[in-house]
C-alpha cells in the first residue's frame, strides 16, 4: 500500500493495525481517532496513550454521529450512517496528506457478527488487512502479546449508542448517563461491563464470575444509578454478551 491513514479506536484491533503499520511504513502511517459522544473519554485515553508509546502519527478529529438523523433515530442499521460519515472523513484527510488507502481493523470473526457498518466499507473501499489475511481476535490478542503491546488483554468495546434498544432516540443526555453509570461500575474494579438502557431501567451486563462483585456493592450501586435517573436496577443473569441488543431482531 505504500502509505495508509487507519481508523483508530484505540481497541485491540486497530491498535495491533496501527503497530504493524507504523513497524512497516513508518510516518507514512497515520493514525485517526473520531471523537463523539458515542466514544468514552476513558476509550480516548487509552487510543492517545497506545499511539504516542507506539510512535505512529496521530490525529484527532470530531465526527458526530447524533447529527445525522439516519444514526440517531437508531434504526437497526445506525453502524451504516456512522461509518459511513467517518471513512468519508478519514478518506478526506488521506487525501490531504497524499495517503494510498484507508484501513480499519475488522478481523475474520466480525464476519460473523451482524455489522451493518461493513456495507460503508464496501461501498467506499476500505480495506480490512487483518479479516484480508484471516486474523481472529484471538490471534490478535496473541500477536499483540508477541509485540507487548499493552491493548493485548483490554476488553472489547462498542460505542455507547449500543446500550440503547434499536428504535429508541440515542440522546446526548442518554449516552452520557450511561457512560457515568459504567464509569461508575469499573470504578468497583469490574473488569466488563455494560449498562444497557431501557428508559427508567438500567440492565446491568458482567461476566458471571464478576455477578458477585455486583451483588456485593448492590445497596451503592442503586443508590448511585437513581442518582443518574434510573427508577429499576436490574442485573442480567446471562451476563455479559456482545451485542445483547441484537437479539430481538430477527437474523
Amino acid at each position: 500500500m505504500k502509505s495508509c491513514a487507519i481508523a483508530y479506536s484505540g481497541g485491540v484491533d486497530s491498535t495491533f493495525l496501527i503497530k504493524v503499520a507504523y513497524d512497516t511504513l513508518g510516518d507514512n502511517a497515520l493514525a485517526v481517532t473520531a471523537t463523539s459522544s458515542t466514544y468514552p473519554k476513558r476509550e480516548l485515553e487509552d487510543a492517545k496513550r497506545y499511539a504516542q508509546e507506539i510512535g505512529i502519527p496521530h490525529v484527532i478529529i470530531h465526527s458526530e454521529e447524533l447529527d445525522i438523523p439516519e444514526f440517531s433515530d437508531n434504526p437497526s442499521d445506525r453502524c451504516y450512517y456512522c461509518k459511513k460519515e467517518l471513512f468519508h472523513k478519514i478518506q478526506e484527510i488521506a487525501k490531504e496528506q497524499h495517503l494510498n488507502a484507508v484501513l480499519d481493523g475488522s478481523n475474520a470473526d466480525d464476519a460473523l457478527d451482524y455489522r451493518p457498518g461493513a456495507r460503508a466499507r464496501t461501498e467506499l473501499g476500505v480495506r480490512s488487512p487483518l479479516n484480508e489475511v484471516g486474523l481472529t481476535k484471538q490471534d490478535i490478542r496473541q500477536l499483540s502479546t508477541s509485540l507487548h503491546l499493552k491493548s493485548s488483554g483490554k476488553p472489547p468495546f462498542a460505542c455507547l449508542a449500543s446500550r440503547i434498544p434499536y428504535g429508541m432516540k440515542i440522546t446526548r443526555e442518554r449516552l452520557k448517563q450511561v457512560e457515568t453509570a459504567e464509569e461508575y461500575l469499573f470504578s468497583l474494579g469490574l473488569r466488563q461491563c455494560r449498562v444497557r438502557y431501557h428508559d427508567h431501567i438500567a440492565r446491568i451486563e458482567v461476566p458471571l464470575d464478576e455477578i458477585p462483585t455486583i451483588l456485593a456493592h448492590a445497596q451503592t450501586i442503586i443508590k448511585r444509578f437513581k442518582t443518574l435517573g434510573f427508577t429499576y436496577i436490574t442485573l442480567d443473569l446471562e451476563g455479559y454478551r456482545t451485542g445483547s441488543l441484537n437479539e430481538v431482531l430477527n437474523l
